[in-house]
């Protein structure tokens, strides 16, 4: 297809024009050709960044370097999200002294705040497991004028060491915030209370405790219960029940502004606490406890009701949000988020699917596409593709809710998964007219599946929308066409001598 050119060409519509492209290379021809074409035309940061991508996302890393090295000698101003995007792209390639290497070239580019591919490196280097080289690309880089804030990467550390069950390092770290003008804030209190009581660093976590009360919940807030309940249930698991009980009368009591009413109705003389039921019984009094007797708060009930959900504790979450409309306050996207993704763990499918098409409806929250497509995705991993495909196309009916990519490629990977591969064509099909471009993986299962139904006509029109897109197919693909296309000639000859 040519392209229409206009008289005075700007950013904008070069940009335009280039995100159109299904072909990677035929974006980067016209990004090419637009200097030839508009003698005086110059290239800024979002039109670089949107070439980058496109490149990035199709796996073109050396004309991607390409790229970024002409934006470099270009001089255009560039945001650093744009770098920390190179950067995951260079390492989720396997490039990652590329990557580094980009971020010690930060300065040459025209960008003043490197704050977010800092953060980025750091993250990836904690994923990997590569503590040694991100604790020396931390103290190398951190005091640097282009990184603004430091708190987030120190979360980081914390967050990785906490995993690694070294949280006693991480409350060294939390020790150091203070040295480095970093405020500790609740995400924060949050991970570090959460490592110690896993590690059963339990007197260092009631510490935590008290030192958070001054800092930063002096006055109460609801979102923090959810960082209390961390701390008093790790304490009853650890037979402790008498000091949990105590901490909630004390201190709670004070910070949270918990009537003393509440805390007092948990009468240790009245259970048994010294097995595993007795154990959770107290522990939802506890809870309950928290719930009903803190001021109400949105934040506190949202905080409360997402953490037991996500703990698969579906009966106590359900109580919280019950509390919650009983209160007067509207239940959040979160929560939903939350309960849908904690039924389908455990395989009630008709009751997260009601979630979202009645109890949702009913308490006036609006479903968005990102919660369509949890439940999408969970009814792909339950092998219910064709209920997915019934509940996408009611989906598209909702005004102002429109399919993304994530929607598409799980519906596809779904159908491929229960071996209706002419379904996942249609599918894929509806994907391409949405200006939405599958990966390699979606493009040979399609292909190797059509083949296996003894489809090769269609797999070879995929093959050939694949090439389209500069991609290029496995050796699984092609294998699997070839046996399909023989097996398929030597049916048609028995056939004839027949």
């Amino acid at each position: 297809m040519s392209v229409r050119w206009p008289r005075l060409l700007t950013p904008t519509h070069l940009s335009q024009l280039i995100r159109s492209q299904k072909n990677p290379l035929k974006a980067l021809d016209i990004f090419n050709e637009a200097k030839t074409r508009y003698p005086s035309y110059h290239h800024n940061g979002p039109v670089y960044a949107t070439m980058i991508r496109i490149l990035g996302s199709s796996g073109r890393m050396t004309e991607m370097k390409e790229i970024v090295s002409r934006m470099k000698e270009d001089s255009c101003e560039c945001r650093d999200s744009l770098f920390a995007g190179i950067i995951r792209t260079y390492t989720n390639a396997g490039l990652f002294d590329e990557a580094i290497s980009l971020f010690n070239s930060l300065p040459d580019f025209n960008c003043v705040n490197s704050t977010q591919s800092f953060n980025t490196l750091l993250e990836i280097m904690v994923k990997e497991s590569k503590l040694e080289t991100c604790y020396n690309f931390f103290v190398e880089n951190c005091r640097g004028w282009e990184i603004k804030s430091r708190t987030r990467s120190l979360k980081l550390l914390m967050d990785a060491l906490c995993k690694l069950n070294r949280s006693d390092l991480a409350l060294h770290v939390f020790q150091e915030m203070g040295y480095q003008w970093c405020y500790p804030d609740r995400e924060t209190y949050r991970i570090l209370m959460r490592g110690l009581c896993e590690d059963g660093r339990l007197t260092e976590a009631t510490h935590l405790l008290y030192l958070m009360f001054w800092r930063i919940s002096q006055k109460g807030c609801g979102a923090d219960i959810s960082i209390y309940r961390t701390l008093l249930e790790a304490l009853c698991d650890n037979g402790e029940v008498e000091e949990a009980v105590e901490i909630l009368e004390r201190s709670c009591v004070k910070v949270l502004r918990l009537p003393k009413t509440h805390a007092k109705q948990l009468d240790l003389s009245q259970f048994y606490y010294k097995d595993e039921e007795g154990i959770n019984h107290i522990k939802a009094l506890i809870n309950e406890a928290l719930i009903r007797g803190g001021v109400p708060s949105s934040d506190g009930f949202r905080a409360m009701a997402v953490d037991l959900y996500s703990e698969g504790r579906i009966a106590e979450g359900n109580k919280v949000l019950d509390e919650m409309h009983k209160k007067g306050f509207r239940s959040s996207l979160p929560i939903y988020k939350a309960k849908v993704a904690a039924l389908f763990t455990v395989g009630k499918v008709d009751e997260a699917v009601d979630v979202v098409e009645r109890e949702m409806i009913e308490n006036n929250c609006v479903p968005t596409v990102s919660l369509h497509n949890i439940v999408i995705k969970g009814l792909c991993d339950m092998k219910e593709s064709d209920w997915a495909v019934r509940y996408f196309e009611k989906m598209s009916r909702q005004v102002g809710c429109v399919p993304d990519k994530e929607t598409y490629t799980y519906l596809v990977d779904g159908l491929c998964s229960d071996g209706k591969y002419m379904e996942a064509s249609r599918m894929l099909e509806k994907m391409l007219i949405s200006s939405y471009w599958p990966g390699d993986e979606i493009y040979t299962k399609i292909i190797r599946g059509l083949c296996s139904i003894g489809k090769p006509y269609k797999a070879v029109l995929w093959l050939e929308e694949m090439i389209s897109q500069a991609k290029t197919p496995e050796v699984s693909a092609w294998c699997s066409l070839v046996s399909s296309v023989c097996c398929e000639s030597t049916n048609d000859i028995l056939s004839v001598k027949l």
